[in-house]
């Protein structure tokens, strides 16, 4: 029989054979999470194109979907594009003021058939009851995005009023729209917009859920059957709007 000397050997014997991990240290907070938030931004003033194709790249990798349009104008012809494809009509989206302006119109004379989240805190239980039903019988989840990580292919999503998670979570199809003011380099920079978040109280204000979305959902069982929208959106597009949005 084995005895747990023997068991804890081997298994430091085949540690051994593997590279050592990269020192494990604590990452500096920042002091001024304001003033290194706006020296990003500055930045990537200059490099954003760069940064913009590492994230196609990476974003790509992961099974996203990427798409460039020069303003906000052309977004809901793309979307439609996604819903003919997939025979999808219904689609609930963030309130018209956190996507930088009211695509309703311009999608419903698509044929789909959108609804945006209200504006505002919904204290009526019934009627949050309302929505979250329309969320879940909704075929596609339109988005705003709050940083889009070139390093990993990541969208970060706040969640608040105008703006629930479920959105981006119940529908089979998300879409994200984002410009190059979302753009960050990388984890590491997205602290830092965290620290400032957390300053500025806009965490409280907004609520806690932030989202790192990486692709679309995929569950894989014991014999490694990969299954993709099981616990979230099977497929994830991000339309890039080159022209600053609500600018």
């Amino acid at each position: 029989m084995t005895t747990r000397a023997e068991f804890m050997g081997r298994i430091r014997a085949e540690m051994a054979k593997t590279r050592g991990l990269f020192p494990a240290t604590p990452t500096r907070r920042p002091e001024s999470p304001r003033a290194e938030a706006e020296a990003i931004r500055r930045q990537l003033a200059e490099r954003w194109p760069v940064a913009l194709e590492r994230f196609r790249r990476e974003f790509e990798q992961v099974g996203g979907v990427f798409y460039r349009v020069p303003t906000l104008a052309e977004v809901p012809e793309v979307v439609a594009a996604i819903a003919r494809d997939r025979s999808a009509r219904r689609l609930v989206s963030w309130h018209p003021e956190t996507l930088g302006g009211d695509l309703g119109p311009a999608l419903t004379a698509r044929g789909l058939s959108p609804v945006s989240m209200p504006p505002g805190e919904i204290a009526n239980e019934a009627e949050r009851g309302r929505l979250r039903q329309l969320i879940a019988a909704a075929e596609l989840g339109l988005t705003g995005v709050d940083l889009a990580i070139a390093e990993t292919g990541t969208l970060v999503l706040r969640s608040g009023a105008g703006r629930p998670p479920s959105t981006s979570l119940l529908p089979p199809y998300h879409v994200a729209v984002f410009d190059r003011v979302a753009l960050v380099e990388s984890l590491a920079q997205v602290g830092v917009f965290l620290e400032l978040w957390h300053a500025d109280g806009e965490a409280g204000a907004r609520g806690a859920s932030i989202s790192f979305i990486t692709g679309p959902s995929r569950t894989a069982d014991i014999e490694l059957t990969l299954t993709r929208g099981v616990h979230g959106p099977k497929e994830v597009h991000a339309i890039f709007v080159e022209h600053a949005i609500g600018g």
